[in-house]
């Protein structure tokens, strides 16, 4: 079978679910998600796209709630569709890997969903998702990675995108641990998850119109605009999310000396 097949299959999956959307859009109103309300959006993915993403997810939620499944088997299974999508853009069968890539994403989506409506939230669970979910990004970057090997530039492009995507992360969860408010910044999971899935899902559509002879930064556009997005973009917001933490918390430490009446701690 070939790569681009699993790419048309997507298209019309999208289709299908973006047209009962616009019209129930149209009749209706946008299908409001208090998670949406409350995250806003971003630059990258707006809040209409979470909207649909959420509408889309959220009878799968009550499905799995009503037959007994945890979030943690949700957040286990997400591993597997995700190890073998790593595999298939090793291999080069991006059209595959989007396939694989989006069942990952979907229950990583579906995960915290599902915690919330059966109140199983907890911080253990959490920690288990957000462990698993460094291992998903993980699975697809080293695939990339591998994919390039051959090319010195695309794999230190794929390098610093994994770098970034981990820092983004990393930064979030230094802030949350030392009782900062994160900063929402650019490039968080979400966002990177829907990049890397629809640039995958194109490259085959890239390769078929450039033919076999172009160079691969042609046929392979979709997949080296993303990687090259997330790589500028993630690290220079953790460079931001960082200043805005140290500012933060030394802004709370002169607070606290100053109601202790000592002198406030020096920069270095």
């Amino acid at each position: 079978m070939r790569d681009i097949t699993f790419s048309y299959a997507m298209l019309v999956l999208v289709g299908a679910t973006m047209g009962p959307y616009g019209a129930r859009a149209l009749l209706w109103g946008r299908a409001r998600h208090e998670r949406a309300d409350k995250d806003g959006g971003s630059v990258f993915v707006g809040k209409r796209f979470m909207e649909f993403g959420y509408w889309l997810v959220d009878p799968v939620v009550a499905a799995l709630h009503r037959s007994g499944i945890t979030p943690d088997m949700v957040t286990a299974f997400s591993l597997l569709p995700a190890l073998a999508a790593g595999v298939a853009v090793s291999q080069g069968w991006f059209g595959l890997a989007c396939v694989l890539a989006t069942f990952a994403s979907l229950s990583d989506a579906v995960d915290g969903l599902l915690a919330r409506r059966s109140g199983s939230a907890s911080d253990a669970g959490e920690a288990f998702d957000a462990v698993v979910d460094r291992y998903v990004e993980f699975f697809f970057m080293g695939g990339l990675i591998i994919y390039y090997r051959f090319s010195l530039v695309l794999c230190v492009l794929s390098l610093a995108a994994l770098f970034g995507a981990f820092m983004v992360s990393y930064s979030t969860a230094k802030a949350e641990a030392l009782n900062v408010p994160p900063p929402r910044g650019s490039m968080r999971r979400a966002e990177r998850a829907i990049y890397l899935l629809f640039a995958a899902g194109l490259t085959p559509f890239a390769g078929a119109l450039a033919g076999p002879d172009a160079a691969v930064i042609i046929r392979q556009c979709p997949m080296i605009l993303a990687i090259g997005l997330i790589a500028v973009v993630a690290n220079v917001s953790v460079i931001a999310r960082l200043r805005t933490i140290v500012r933060a918390i030394r802004h709370r430490d002169a607070e606290r000396a100053a109601a202790a009446g000592q002198r406030p701690p020096q920069a270095l």
